[in-house]
């Protein structure tokens, strides 16, 4: 009985994206559940550029219609206030819109200053506020705005120097990592004391409402904070203070698994991002600076914005992966999962039940992460705890769509402040409890790299 209702879900979701806009779906084997499908019913056949920006398919008019709203609202350009369209931005700044950090919903340039830079900088004091969060700093906050409105002067410049070394594989090929360094200078302000940096890389939109969707308890089953079975990898939830619902909450997005949920990500990046007040963050980035505009408009942004872009980041469809009948693409993947690599991008999660939307709805998804945090080794250490998760510990990464990522946003780049310049230093950045999964992956041959290189890109 299962296997048919395995089938019956597979037929269902192929009649389902055969009936979207994207590219239909070629033959597939009738035996198994369909591996494309890396998000349920929601998922979508495109391999353009554009394959990060589908809706889900199959969505009612009216729902289509404030995805499409959310959509329009997500590359609106805001301008300095007053004014009569997209007013309020800053006064201090990282961006002016949501789509000049996110280009075509994926990931963003790891640069500062410029107007497509898509890296801001996370500041703290050491220590913990009431809520076990990071410390704000006096004058600054918890995150640092590199921009200003004309009139006005940045909290200060953010500096990115690299140091090249060449490393070699067992079998003799050569690789380069770049190790970034973040400085600031011409602060509007001096720091009293010491302070902690984080950079941070905007991340895909895809996929985040069906992440949104997936229990708790499924989650949290899979840690393993004390090594129990010693593989030596562990994991562990980080539970955060969520502001919208005023409670401690599981922390499912961010590099660090730092915020609970995809309206509070929305919202305080509005605010933050962007200085766009709203209801969850009524408050300016910039109040009690000298960078205040005293202006008495906030919040700035209008609850059904808010609302539909929130909606429309819940309900970008994932893209279908490819390949998966390839033989080599299945030693890749043996190869994967040789090495560990799957014990924290874990392929396969089940979305809860959703009576109130049901696309999201008791889904088998494929995102390749466990929305754990896990300690990464002192190379990718920005030594800066957010909440549970410690200075050395990240969130695992979704891998769906990887494969995708130079065409979408050519060229790639990876890892939480975009060092990466490819999958392959991306996989030998990870240490900690990953160290024996990238020794693994260097002892390799040439060939079985490529091979996993390839699974990796079918993705």
């Amino acid at each position: 009985m299962q296997v048919k209702k395995l089938k019956v879900v597979g037929v269902l979701a192929l009649l389902v994206l055969i009936l979207s806009e994207c590219q239909k779906a070629a033959q597939f084997p009738d035996t198994g559940y369909d591996e494309r499908l890396s998000g349920g019913i929601t998922t979508v056949f495109d391999l353009t550029s554009h394959a990060f920006s589908n809706m889900f398919p199959g969505m009612s008019d009216y729902d289509q219609k404030v995805h499409g709203f959310g959509d329009a609202a997500f590359s609106k350009i805001f301008v300095t206030a007053p004014a009569p369209i997209n007013s309020g931005l800053g006064t201090i700044f990282n961006n002016t819109s949501c789509i000049s950090c996110h280009h075509n919903d994926g990931i963003g340039l790891p640069t500062a200053g410029e107007s497509r830079s898509s890296l801001l900088v996370r500041i703290s004091l050491p220590g913990a506020d009431a809520h076990g969060g990071p410390l704000p700093v006096p004058g600054y906050g918890l995150q640092l705005q590199d921009k200003a409105v004309f009139g006005q002067v940045p909290e200060a410049k953010i500096n990115i120097a690299y140091t090249y070394t060449t490393y070699s594989f067992a079998d003799g090929e050569t690789y380069e990592l770049r190790a970034p360094t973040y400085t600031l200078t011409n602060l509007y302000t001096a720091i009293s004391g010491s302070y902690l940096l984080s950079p941070r890389l905007a991340p895909p939109m895809f996929g985040l409402g069906l992440l949104e969707a997936v229990p708790e308890s499924e989650i949290v089953a899979m840690a393993d904070p004390n090594d129990a079975d010693g593989d030596g990898i562990k994991g562990k939830p980080n539970y955060v203070w969520d502001v919208t619902t005023q409670s401690r909450q599981l922390g499912r997005f961010g590099w660090k698994a730092n915020t609970a949920s995809i309206l509070t990500q929305v919202a305080a990046a509005y605010n933050q991002d962007i200085g766009i007040t709203n209801r969850i963050f009524p408050v300016e980035s910039s109040f009690g600076q000298i960078q205040d505009d005293g202006l008495k408009d906030d919040p700035e942004l209008p609850d059904s914005t808010l609302n539909a872009v929130r909606f429309y980041a819940a309900t970008l469809a994932v893209p279908a992966r490819r390949d998966v009948t390839d033989a080599d693409c299945k030693k890749g993947e043996a190869l994967f999962k040789a090495a560990k690599c799957a014990v924290c991008h874990r392929q396969t999660l089940t979305t809860g039940v959703n009576v109130a939307f049901a696309p999201v709805s008791n889904q088998v998804i494929h995102p390749y992460t466990d929305i754990l945090v896990h300690d990464m080794g002192p190379g990718l250490a920005d030594n800066r705890p957010d909440f549970l998760a410690s200075g050395q510990e990240w969130r695992t990464a979704s891998l769906w769509g990887l494969g995708l990522f130079e065409k979408v946003n050519s060229p790639g780049y990876y890892l939480h402040d975009g060092r990466a310049r490819s999958v392959t230093e991306a996989i030998m950045w990870h240490g900690g409890e990953a160290e024996a999964s990238k020794v693994y992956f260097s002892k390799l041959s040439k060939s079985d790299r490529a091979l996993v290189l390839k699974f990796l890109g079918s993705l």
